[in-house]
Order: C-alpha cells, then structure tokens, then sequence
C-alpha cells in the first residue's frame, strides 16, 4: 500500500513538472502575440478581469488577480493614466470606488484578445479532433485546478 501511494505521488510530481512546463511555454508564446504597446502582463490581466466582471472594487480586483491590494492600486494607476479604467463612486459605500473598463480599456481588451486567440486557433486548426476534444476536456480540468 505504501508504494502505491509513494508511486502515485511521484507520478502526480511528474505530471505537475510537465504540465507546468507547457503552460509556461503556452502562456509565453500567447503573450507575444499581444499587440497592446507596452501594457505590462498584469495590467492587460487586471484589465481582462475587470472586462469579464463589468466592474469590481480595487480589493475584489486584487483578490481575483491574487495580488496584495497595494500592488493592485500601482496596476490600476497605470490603467488610470492611460485611460484604460475609469473609478466611479459606489452606490451604497461612500468610502469605497468602482473600477470598469472605459470604451478606450474595451477596445484595448478586444485587440488583445484577438491577437491572443489568432494565434492559438491556428495552432489548434492544426490538430485532429480527438486532439481538439482532449485538449478542450484537460481546460476544463485545469479550471478546476486554477480555482482550487
């Protein structure tokens, strides 16, 4: 019994070893298909956050961007700055703000995800349908995972 477990823990190890691999190639390859200037990885990632969600506070945004809330205010400045997010006062807490995406912070979000998207589709237009339907059931898998 005891080998069962040390095998299946080292095969688990393997697996995280590999599949981290892949998606730090896979992220890499996505990002440089971004056509935004110099926007930094984290500010497209709060921008898509807030494009996803219509508008969140700054702490929500931090908590979805896993980032400590003052990293999370420097992010949003550089949003600010460019015109990308806009704060409005929030309805029912006059102490807090809420953050959206401007129509600038849309059209900026939709380049991005199309370059993003372009390539990728490409990549799998290339694959058989088995491998189109492994890979759409392993994202799903690995939603899960992210959301644990």
């Amino acid at each position: 019994m005891e080998q069962s477990v040390t095998a299946e823990r080292e095969t688990a190890e393997v697996l995280a070893r590999t599949l981290r691999d892949a998606i730090t190639r896979l992220n890499r390859r996505v990002r440089q298909a971004r056509p935004v200037g110099d926007l930094t990885f984290s500010q497209l990632s709060a921008l898509t956050s807030l494009q996803l969600a219509g508008a969140l506070t700054p702490r929500e945004l931090a908590d979805v961007e896993r980032v400590q809330p003052p990293t999370m205010t420097k992010i949003v400045g550089k949003l600010e700055d460019r015109g990308l997010v806009a704060r409005t006062p929030h309805p029912t807490d006059r102490r807090q703000v809420i953050l959206a995406p401007t129509e600038q912070g849309r059209t900026v979000y939709a380049q991005f995800e199309r370059a993003r998207n372009e390539w990728l589709a490409q990549q799998l237009a290339n694959l058989s349908p088995d491998e189109r339907s492994t890979l759409a059931r392993a994202a799903e898998i690995l939603q899960q995972v992210a959301r644990a």
